[in-house]
C-alpha cells in the first residue's frame, strides 16, 4: 500500500509555502516523502485503473472545482442562448442587453471564486494550472459574447443580417457540445470527450466558411461605414467559435494527462 501511495505522490503537485530557486527541489520533496518508490505500473493492479482514480481513492480531493467549472459552463450557455434570442427577437435587444451584462458579471464572480479556492486548496482533482487555464478560457468566451452584443447595441444596428443569425446558432451548438465534454471530465470519459471535440471542430469549420463567405459579400457594399461595422461584428463572432474550440482542446489535454 505504501508503494501505491508513493506512486500517486509522484504525480501530485505539492504546493510549498515558500519559493524554490531550483525546480528539482519539488521532486526531491517527494523523494524524501517516498524514498522506497519503485516505479510500479499502477494499471497492472487493474486494467481500468487510472492515476486520477487512485489519487481520488487514496487522497481526499476538493471536488468543488468540478462544480464551479460546470456552473461556469451553464452560465456561458445561458449567455449564448440569450444572445440567440436577442438576435431572433431583435425588438427586445435593448431590454435584454442588461441581462447579458449581468451574466458577464456572474462569470467574473465564478473566476474570482475559483482563483480564491485554488490559493487555499492543497490537493485538487486536476492540476491547479489546468483549472486556472480552463476557467480563464471559458470566461473569455462569455466576455466575447457580451462584447459582441454590446457592439451591436452601440452601433445601433437596424436589423441583424442572416450571417449574424447563423453565427448565433453555431455558437449555441458549440457551447452545448463543450458543456457536454466538460460534464465527462469527472469520470475521464475520453471517448465521449473526443466525440464532443469533433463536433465542436466541425462547427468551428462551418463558422470559418461562414466568415469567409460573409466577408467577400460584405466588400461588395459601397458604404464604408457599414463595411467597417459589420466586419468588426463578424470578426468577434468568429472569434467566439475559435475560443469554444480552444476550451474543448484544453479539456482534451487535461483528460490525456489524467487518464
Amino acid at each position: 500500500m505504501h508503494k501505491i501511495i508513493c506512486a500517486i505522490f509522484r504525480d501530485v503537485t505539492v504546493s510549498i509555502p515558500f519559493p524554490m530557486s531550483d525546480p528539482s527541489q519539488s521532486s526531491r520533496v517527494r523523494d524524501f516523502l517516498c524514498p522506497d518508490f519503485l516505479g510500479e505500473d499502477l494499471s497492472a493492479l487493474h486494467p481500468k485503473t487510472t492515476l486520477m482514480g487512485f489519487k481520488e481513492w487514496i487522497i481526499p480531493q476538493d471536488k468543488v472545482f468540478f462544480d464551479l467549472l460546470e456552473d461556469q459552463a451553464e452560465l456561458v450557455l445561458k449567455a449564448a442562448e440569450l444572445f440567440k434570442v436577442m438576435i431572433d427577437d431583435y425588438d427586445t435587444f435593448e431590454v435584454k442587453i442588461k441581462r447579458m451584462r449581468a451574466l458577464e458579471h456572474e462569470g467574473d464572480d465564478i473566476v474570482h471564486n475559483v482563483v480564491q479556492k485554488l490559493n487555499k486548496t492543497f490537493i485538487t482533482p486536476i492540476d491547479h494550472e489546468d483549472i486556472s487555464k480552463l476557467t480563464s478560457l471559458y470566461d473569455d468566451v462569455l466576455d466575447y459574447i457580451d462584447a459582441v452584443a454590446n457592439k451591436i447595441f452601440l452601433f445601433k444596428l437596424k436589423k441583424p443580417d442572416g450571417v449574424i443569425k447563423k453565427f448565433a446558432d453555431l455558437i449555441v451548438k458549440q457551447v452545448r457540445e463543450v458543456n457536454a465534454a466538460m460534464g465527462h471530465m469527472r469520470k475521464i470519459r475520453q471517448k465521449e470527450i473526443e466525440k464532443r471535440f469533433k463536433a465542436v471542430h466541425k462547427l468551428e469549420n462551418e463558422a470559418d466558411d461562414l466568415f469567409d463567405h460573409a466577408t467577400v459579400e460584405l466588400f461588395k457594399e459601397k458604404d464604408p461605414i457599414k463595411i467597417m461595422i459589420m466586419k468588426d461584428i463578424y470578426e468577434y463572432l468568429e472569434t467566439v467559435t475559435d475560443m469554444c474550440e480552444d476550451v474543448c482542446l484544453a479539456i482534451q489535454d487535461i483528460v490525456m494527462k489524467n487518464a
